[in-house]
């Protein structure tokens, strides 16, 4: 039987390891959408970069 998430996008497979690391640390969600806010900032910031 095979998992449906192995043949998913890179980008799915990330989430959903996210989702379980952020998940196993019992944070409150209004943190976890601030620390995202963050990360997404980072990152956008770094596709603006060559």
């Amino acid at each position: 039987m095979t998992n449906p998430l192995d043949q998913a996008p890179i980008h799915v497979k990330l989430a959903v390891d996210l989702i379980m690391l952020l998940e196993q640390h019992d944070l409150a969600p209004e943190d976890v959408l601030k620390a995202l806010d963050i990360v997404k900032s980072d990152f956008e910031n770094k596709l603006e970069k060559p």
